[in-house]
């Protein structure tokens, strides 16, 4: 009866340390999503930037 006891408790905590990880590689995935669309906006950015400046650099 008492092995019973520890053998449910340690199953228990494995359960809740798997939920535990679940949930923060779903906050990582979701960091790493937002992260690449930020990148790909400055990106953006960046080239237009790129095209003015040479754009006037043409213009002198």
């Amino acid at each position: 009866m008492l092995r019973e006891f520890f053998s449910d408790k340690r199953a228990q905590i494995s359960v809740e340390l798997i939920i535990v990880l679940a949930a923060v590689v779903a906050l990582v995935l979701l960091l790493v999503q937002q992260l690449q669309e930020t990148s790909s906006q400055g990106t953006e950015v960046i080239e237009e930037k790129s095209k003015e400046i040479f754009k006037q650099i043409e213009d002198i």
